[in-house]
């Protein structure tokens, strides 16, 4: 027999309350924005601000996260969708090829971060009567605290993992949801009664178990490197603004949050399955390596530029 060091991943979806499920990955997002209404709650409080511009950026923050990292997903990922199946673009559903309620699903960072800025820059002028950078500078330690969380999620949800590698790796992650795996046609031969998708809702109660789960390979847990490398942005961020001066230097924060952040995204891609888009057309790179790298740039620059303008 055959000993690996990998791990076997196929959790239930959640908490079952009975008359409602708790999902793992929509209770990660809760505590992404709890966590993240607290920090920003500490630091308004250092800055002297009043908890109700707090509760309108908390809202303002949310909507742009959620509707921007969506449409950046489908924009970048799946544009198809537009026009194959408009109504699955912002709601939890899809009507091709048949109705079904799939939760919001298809996510993508690059989006959120764009509307998040755009949200800050109409949030600055109307309701904070401060500068873009200087709220941007200082939201960024939230946002990189709940990155982390929305990661777990990913992992939860058997998403956005990596590419094949061998079981004998500590690392290694078996997906039992793989959903690469559950597309094969001949997975319907394995099962019988269970049909693509939905196969491994039976896999445990199939004769054939053994086979079946020896076909599922195993992977990186991609989702795990990327929410480890996001822990060092969110520490080097608290500590950045808590116990050095940088956080008078306006833009600085900011832009050291965007090369650290798409620095670890953009490492994560090499061993990340594809997720589509447009690296075909352009190759070398991944599409999310591809659109990390005008953030690394655009945060560089803010970094570099900040040692000159300080608030006043």
């Amino acid at each position: 027999m055959t000993h690996t060091l990998g791990i076997v991943w196929n959790p239930s979806e959640g908490i079952d309350l009975g008359f409602f499920i708790i999902r793992y990955y929509s209770l990660m997002w809760v505590v992404a924005f709890g966590l993240g209404w607290y920090i920003t709650k500490k630091i308004f409080d250092r800055e002297n601000e009043p908890v109700e511009k707090l509760d309108s950026l908390f809202i303002w923050t949310i909507l742009a996260t959620l509707v921007g990292a969506r449409l950046g997903h489908v924009f970048f990922y799946q544009s198809e969708l537009i026009f194959q199946d408009p109504l699955s673009v912002l709601l939890p559903i899809r009507t091709v090829p048949e109705f079904k309620f799939t939760g919001f699903s298809g996510l993508a960072s690059h989006g959120a971060a764009i509307a998040i800025i755009i949200a800050m820059y109409y949030f600055s002028r109307k309701v904070m009567k401060r500068s873009m950078l200087w709220i941007l500078d200082r939201i960024v330690v939230p946002v990189a605290s709940g990155a982390i969380f929305v990661r777990l999620g990913n992992f939860f949800n058997s998403e956005i993992y990596g590419h094949e590698t061998s079981g004998d790796a500590f690392y290694a992650v078996k997906f039992i949801r793989e959903e690469e795996f559950w597309e094969r046609k001949d997975v319907q031969d394995l099962t019988q009664a269970a049909t693509e998708k939905e196969g491994y809702k039976m896999i445990q109660n199939d004769p054939q178990f053994s086979d079946i789960l020896s076909q599922i390979p195993f992977r990186h847990p991609s989702q795990l490197y990327e929410a480890f490398g996001y822990v060092f942005v969110f520490l080097i961020l608290f500590y950045a603004y808590w116990k050095t001066d940088v956080r008078e230097k306006q833009g600085f924060l900011f832009g050291l949050f965007l090369v650290m952040l798409f620095t670890v995204r953009f490492i994560v891609e090499f061993v990340k399955q594809s997720q589509g888009g447009f690296e075909e057309e352009l190759g070398l790179l991944s599409t999310g390596q591809w659109l990390s790298i005008p953030f690394v740039l655009i945060g560089l620059y803010f970094v570099f530029t900040a040692k000159k303008k300080t608030i006043v």
